[in-house]
């Protein structure tokens, strides 16, 4: 009997790698998650209407030791349902660049809500808004229930739904023929006890649909049953299960996912489906007729970014990941993460020499880590999943295409993915906007994007040159097989960060980091090291007149001082014009090739060195070795007495800081 499981085991992920069909039981034997909300759900998608039919069965389980008299569910549907929704007034209907088309509006309706035993909860669905006083918004409905959950019971609801979905401009909806389906169905939100996170009491954290943020959800187990015209494509999260063909133009696609906490799916009689696989994980590529020629663009980039996460961080638990290449006139849903799904996207006439896919692609599927493993609350600490994420995006793209090339690669001009993140940051008008730990839609002045990718990825890239990349590794190590499949808060990752860089480094950076955190997160100060001054003094032997006991004494000569060797009195100045105070040095290069390395704590506003030697000082700079990639100012970090070469540098700060603008703005990360 065990050789036959075995047999039909390999059976099914043969089948699975060749026709991207795998049985459940290809999946997870022993639970990775707490598997807390688990949902079967059967949608109809109507593609003349653009609207979905749905019923939901939820099990949910109650994992605090508290008696739970309500349930909270996100409705993320009505955000688009008219101008009044707390997401619309924040956005103005515009998100990531893209603008909502007249008459585009979605919604959705909960019909029916019972529990298992056939109480009708129904009549009793109230929407509430726990972060604004915009009554008018319906992104949260609250369930009072009759009987608690009690510590360790679960509670089975059935739930009846409709939905219109939008057009797409914020990562979900349709346009014409595709659509890309998410945060579509009713989902229950978090319950916090006591002690998690930030939690002083049990709570729900189950916050409205906002412009700025994103999604929080707990881990389950989604079987799913979707209806579509027989002639559809679909992608989805998970692996797919069963295809029946219904018999009325139309057919029904499930599909099975373990230790998620979201499930999201897509479809289009358009797509070409393309296939690969890496190690374990089977890559499927979605993709427009018309960018087939760029398919290989994807694959490249996903077996990159799973290669440096399996040697860098940890490996993949799942058997697969899908990249959706959205139409023409959908680039709203580009750029976007849901758990074994991601979607991508492409320009026209940009070419191989700006390397937008691929810089999507692994951005995207860097959210599997971070968003989907290790599963931080974006609405509320945005850094974690985007920031943590922007910094591996950065490691990931410059490994694979290069440090000065891996963003644009043209003809008399290169850049990094390091760089155009740092410019985002530097390139600020106002760094000091807000701290990056604000919560996600109080980033009432903007920043939100700036503060929340870039500065963390470069205050992140600091800390990494800080304890140096080998430590770093340990330390995000840890942090993931600690934390995955739970939610951990910011003070969670700042405590394995003080736990392991003592490890290494003892007391060199003090008992703990919270001084770093409190300076670089929690503050808005700015960093700013400058060299400001070089002087050589050439050191003169004494000629004149001179006292001596009533005597007035010649001393010296011109021509004795002419034929003596020269020495000179030199000195450098490093000064600290941000506020930002981090460890330096500043290295000092005189001209006969020797150079001379001086630490600084960096806590005082300036600092002198002084020489006196035959040699003059040529250059000096601080942070030589760029350790500070926080900094501002790299401009002013040199000094040379030697003349200035061509400033190319400025046009080149211009030219990063247009295209990091280009991605954010033109909607291309998420």
């Amino acid at each position: 009997m065990n050789r036959l499981r075995q047999s039909l085991a390999a059976l099914a992920l043969g089948v699975s790698i060749l026709h991207g069909v795998a049985d459940a039981q290809t999946m997870f034997k022993v639970p990775l998650s707490p598997r807390i909300a688990n949902y079967k759900i059967s949608v109809t998608l109507d593609p003349v209407e653009k609207m979905l039919n749905g019923k939901e069965t939820l099990t949910w389980r109650n994992t605090s030791t508290d008696r739970v008299g309500e349930l909270q569910f996100h409705l993320y549907f009505n955000a688009f349902k008219n101008s009044e929704s707390t997401f619309m007034k924040e956005s103005g209907g515009v998100n990531r660049g893209f603008e909502l088309a007249e008459g585009g509006w979605g919604w959705i309706d909960v019909t029916s809500l019972k529990t298992a035993s056939g109480e009708d909860l129904t009549g009793l669905i109230q929407f509430i808004h726990p972060d604004d006083d915009n009554d008018k918004d319906q992104t949260v409905m609250r369930v009072p229930l009759s009987e608690p959950v009690l510590p360790g019971q679960t509670i089975q609801l059935d739930i009846a739904f409709t939905a219109k979905l939008p057009r797409v401009f914020a990562r979900t909806g349709y346009y014409q023929n595709f659509f890309m389906v998410g945060q579509w169905f009713p989902k229950i939100g978090v319950y916090e006890a006591a002690g998690q996170r930030y939690a002083t009491k049990g709570q729900w954290n189950c916050h409205q649909f906002h412009a700025n943020t994103e999604f929080y959800a707990d881990y389950g187990v989604y079987d799913v049953d979707m209806t579509v015209p027989k002639e559809y494509v679909v992608g989805a999260t998970g692996l797919l299960s069963n295809v029946k063909d219904n018999g009325d133009g139309t057919k029904t696609i499930t599909h099975h996912a373990e230790d998620v906490h979201d499930f999201a799916w897509t479809a289009s009689p358009s797509y070409v489906d393309l296939s690969d696989q890496w190690k374990h994980v089977k890559i499927r590529v979605l993709m427009q007729p018309q960018r087939v020629h760029q398919a290989e663009r994807y694959f490249q980039s996903v077996k990159a970014a799973l290669e440096y996460f399996d040697q860098h961080v940890g490996k993949y638990p799942y058997p697969n990941v899908t990249v959706v290449d959205p139409a023409y006139g959908a680039s709203g849903a580009g750029g976007m993460e849901y758990p074994t799904l991601i979607t991508a996207g492409s320009m026209w006439g940009i070419g191989k020499f700006a390397k937008f896919a691929e810089l999507v692609t692994v951005h995207e599927f860097g959210h599997q880590y971070w968003y989907g493993l290790v599963g931080s609350n974006e609405f509320e600490e945005a850094w974690m999943d985007e920031g943590i994420n922007q910094y591996y995006e950065t490691r990931i793209m410059d490994h694979a295409y290069g440090k000065k090339t891996a963003t644009i690669e043209f003809p008399g001009f290169t850049a990094g993915d390091l760089e155009a993140t740092r410019l985002g940051y530097t390139g600020m008008r106002n760094p000091k906007i807000a701290p990056t730990a604000t919560l996600g839609w109080q980033f009432k002045q903007g920043g939100y994007g700036n503060l929340t990718y870039q500065k963390t990825a470069v205050f992140m890239t600091t800390l990494e040159r800080l304890i140096g990349r080998a430590v770093m590794d340990t330390l995000m190590k840890t942090y993931f097989e600690r934390w995955k499949f739970k939610h951990p808060s910011g003070k969670d990752f700042i405590a394995v960060v003080n736990e392991i860089v003592p490890k290494y480094h003892g007391n060199k950076f003090g008992k703990d980091l919270n001084w770093y955190f409190d300076q670089v997160l929690y503050g808005t100060d700015v960093c700013d090291y400058e060299l400001s001054l070089i002087e050589n003094k050439e050191v003169r032997t004494p000629q004149g007149l001179f006292d001596n006991n009533g005597k007035k004494v010649s001393f010296g000569s011109m021509k004795d001082s002419s034929k003596a060797a020269k020495l000179y009195e030199s000195r450098v100045v490093a000064r600290r014009t941000g506020e930002i105070k981090l460890p330096t040095s500043v290295l000092v290069h005189f001209d006969n090739g020797q150079e001379v390395r001086e630490p600084w704590d960096g806590q005082s506003r300036w600092a002198e060195f002084k020489y006196t030697r035959p040699e003059k000082i040529v250059w000096a700079t601080v942070d030589p070795d760029t350790t500070l990639v926080i900094d501002k100012n790299w401009n002013n970090n040199n000094k040379t007495t030697e003349p200035a070469v061509a400033p190319i540098w400025k046009y080149t700060i211009k030219f990063l800081f247009w295209f990091q603008n280009v991605l954010q703005l033109g909607g291309m990360i998420g």
